[in-house]
C-alpha cells in the first residue's frame, strides 16, 4: 500500500477547492449573461403579441362616454 503523505492531501484539498470555485464563477457568469438572451427575445415576442403591462393598463381603464 502506498502512502503519499499529508502533503498530497494538503495539494489535492487546494486543487478541489479551486476547481469548485471556478465551477461556480463560470455557472454564475453563464447566468448573467445568458439570461438576457432569452429575456430580451421574449419581450420583444411579448409586445409583438400584445401581451403585457401596455394591453392590462388598456383594458383596466374606465372608457369615458359622450
Amino acid at each position: 500500500m502506498d502512502s503519499q503523505g499529508p502533503l498530497a492531501i494538503v495539494w489535492i484539498s487546494l486543487g478541489l477547492g479551486c476547481f469548485y470555485i471556478a465551477l461556480i464563477w463560470v455557472n454564475t457568469l453563464l447566468g448573467v449573461f445568458l439570461t438576457p438572451l432569452f429575456i430580451i427575445p421574449g419581450t420583444w415576442l411579448m409586445d409583438k403579441l400584445g401581451i403585457g403591462t401596455k394591453a392590462a393598463k388598456d383594458t383596466s381603464a374606465p372608457s369615458k362616454s359622450p
